[in-house]
């Protein structure tokens, strides 16, 4: 009596094989995702946010943009002081930069007719902007000839975080009103900017230094990832990316001046 021998399906030896080879690299391919959710969540992070920390603790988690009432993007932060509220008045004063006064009826009023008329307002109001859900603390602005339509500006607020040393961080806006015109996104009457704000920002640093406050400066790489935008009146704006920081005269630094 002869046996045969049975016959064997290639394909069924093979499919085993082949599901064990998809389990092991669906397997390997989970274990570097949680790698890598590991050593962004645990070390690359806390390393990024601590280097933030190290400058001042108001960076961390810091937005970049400011918002109009209505929730547009307004305009881009680019510069920060550490210090007091009196040191910030004091060395902005010294550094050439008027206190920008609150808007009222009387001084709405004024700012469209000195525009008109062509006369001096070194204290005209500005707009208001929002960050952390609240308007600027502070405001300045220096003229530009006898045009209140055209001049330098600032907003700061003050950040909730103090540093080692009790001193705040105040984060700011800095930018170029070149003219009066319509927003292009509410055609409400509104200040247009300048493109150049990183101009703005290193005029505020040189300025405060040359006026002998600013004990050191340092440039944060990077706050902006996009380089290009548009502020809420419509206006287009450049920048290299970088948050000019500067401590005043007074406050503790902690840091070496670049």
């Amino acid at each position: 009596m002869s046996h045969r021998r049975p016959q064997i399906d290639d394909d069924s030896l093979l499919a085993p094989r082949a599901m064990h080879g998809w389990k092991r690299r669906v397997a390997t391919a989970l274990i570097g995702l949680l790698c890598a959710y590991l050593a962004l969540a645990y070390l690359l992070l806390p390393l990024y946010w601590s280097s933030f920390a190290r400058r001042h603790p108001g960076l961390i988690n810091l937005p970049n943009v400011t918002h109009t009432k209505n929730g547009l993007a307004g305009d881009p932060l680019n510069v920060g002081l550490v210090g007091s509220e009196e040191q910030v008045l004091r060395g902005m004063r010294a550094a050439g930069w008027y206190p920008a006064d609150p808007i009222t009826l009387r001084s709405s009023v004024r700012i469209v007719a000195d525009t008109l008329e062509r006369r001096p307002y070194v204290a005209a109001p500005v707009s208001s902007l929002y960050l952390w859900g609240r308007i600027q603390d502070l405001a300045f602005e220096q003229p530009i000839g006898h045009d209140p339509s055209k001049r330098h500006h600032v907003r700061f607020w003050r950040s909730s975080r103090t540093d080692a040393e009790g001193q705040p961080l105040w984060v700011g806006a800095a930018t170029l009103d070149t003219r009066v015109g319509l927003s292009h996104e509410t055609e409400q009457i509104t200040h247009h900017i300048g493109p150049d704000v990183d101009a703005e920002r290193d005029k505020i640093l040189a300025e405060l230094k040359g006026a002998g406050w600013l004990e050191t400066a340092e440039w944060i790489d990077n706050f902006h990832a996009r380089h290009t935008g548009n502020n809420g009146g419509g206006d287009p704006y450049t920048t290299d990316g970088r948050l000019g920081m500067g401590w005043l005269k007074g406050s503790e630094t902690g840091v070496s001046s670049k």
